[in-house]
């Protein structure tokens, strides 16, 4: 396919998801199945379109004065990938598939299109309701800590200590461009392409098919790793999901002592097994949703709650739930936060401590949850993250938002990831 029909199959799929109101990949995947004459790097260069788009969604409509999906596509070619308006044309010309192509002056007028005097949530990307969450919890430097959500994410990888070292996993994919992150001790980065670039498919390597890395964005290994867990430690991982912070804690740990991932959800938990299994772990024991965890009771050394979330942290790599999302979910998502911690507060022991982690960057979620589970239990309380990130990275390295060193958000302006909260609750011993 040329960019023309990559352009206009853009558009059919992005009308889809604001019709139907459903996931950009199902819809891509969907589209895909219909039109299977389209090659591996046309639907690599359509994804790129649409998620490039769904990203910037508000500030493309504006710089183009239409929110039709046609319009948005062309406004992506002319800002996003730097494409002038003669060389959109120029590629468009005699493509049979290629929509009604704008007016060249069109399009370069949107291309230098001037967005200081747009609303702040427009410039920011962000949905308006949000607004009000983003500048409680990041003052002056909200614009622009919305905006690094709306950019395109590099592809991290975490290597396993267990198999592998990072040089000698940097070594395998030299030719795919992984270099060491910045901040995770245990992690590389393949940084994102332009255009129609696609990311190399690591997983068909054969070091991930010998488990010696496992895809994990370098702020879900950091959290993992200030979780502090030690060789011989006892750890629940309580909201475990397809178990990427799991293998991470059981490499720390050496895969000595124990490693308990639960889950209320069966779909969630069930990539756990195969990874696993891949990354040579020995010392996870996976419980299915409704196992009996009274055994655990004021046992663990550390309780892991990786609590269900809006997702704001990830909105680079998942754009268009940010524009699915409304109040009311976010509103059940606090509900469930709040059970979680009180749940899985019980298995601490006097000592011991309660991890409580998202991949949300709204104070609502974040430092508001932990100061309402200490308000309501008074033998936990509020230990400093800051300093076991010290401890750990150093003063050298980029350095996440924090009022007061005790809990952590990272963004992908602070610290180069996805968002991230991570707060450490210590269980008294008396």
């Amino acid at each position: 396919m040329r960019l023309g029909g990559r352009v206009q199959a853009a558009a059919e799929v992005l009308a889809d998801i604001d019709r139907r109101k459903r996931p950009a990949g199902a819809a891509l995947k969907d589209w895909g199945t219909a039109h299977r004459f389209a090659g591996s790097g046309d639907r690599a260069a359509i994804g790129n379109l649409i998620y490039d788009t769904l990203r910037q969604k508000l500030s493309q409509a504006a710089a183009a004065g239409s929110d039709e999906p046609q319009a948005l596509v062309f406004a992506t070619l002319a800002r996003q990938w730097k494409m002038t308006g003669e060389e959109i044309a120029a590629a468009m010309q005699g493509d049979k598939f290629a929509p009604d192509v704008p007016e060249i002056e069109w399009m370069d007028r949107v291309a230098k299109a001037d967005l200081a005097d747009a609303p702040a949530h427009v410039r920011a990307d962000i949905p308006q309701w949000c607004e009000a969450s983003f500048e409680a919890n990041f003052a002056d430097e909200w614009v622009n800590e919305a905006r690094a959500l709306s950019r395109r994410p590099p592809l991290d990888l975490r290597v396993n200590t267990a198999k592998a070292n990072r040089d000698k996993v940097a070594k395998h994919l030299a030719r795919d461009g992984a270099k060491p992150t910045a901040i995770a001790r245990h992690g590389l980065r393949i940084a994102p392409g332009e255009r129609a670039a696609r990311l190399p498919n690591v997983q068909a390597s054969a070091g991930y098919q010998k488990g010696w890395f496992e895809i994990q964005d370098e702020g879900s290994q950091i959290v993992a790793d200030l979780v502090y867990a030690s060789p011989g430690d006892k750890v629940l991982d309580y909201c475990a999901g397809g178990g990427g912070k799991t293998l991470a804690l059981s490499a720390a740990m050496e895969n000595r002592g124990q490693v308990h991932a639960h889950d209320a959800s069966r779909e969630r938990l069930a990539p756990i097994h195969a990874r696993l299994t891949r990354a040579g772990t020995r010392n996870v024991q996976v419980h299915e949703p409704g196992a009996d965890l009274s055994a655990l009771e004021g046992k663990m050394d550390r309780v892991v709650v990786d609590a269900p979330c809006s997702g704001s942290g990830a909105w680079r790599r998942r754009p268009d739930t940010k524009w699915r999302i409304e109040p009311a979910n976010l509103e059940t998502r606090l509900a469930e936060q709040g059970e979680a911690l009180s749940q899985a507060g019980v298995y601490v022991r006097p000592g011991g401590f309660l991890i409580y982690i998202t991949c949300s960057v709204l104070p609502e979620e974040n430092e508001n949850q932990v100061y309402g589970f200490l308000e309501d239990h008074s033998g936990f309380e509020l230990v400093s993250a800051g300093e076991v990130w010290q401890d750990l990275f150093g003063f050298d390295k980029p350095q996440p938002w924090s009022s007061d060193m005790k809990s952590v958000t990272l963004t992908p302006a602070s610290t180069g990831t996805d968002g991230f909260f991570f707060a450490a609750i210590g269980r008294k011993s008396r």
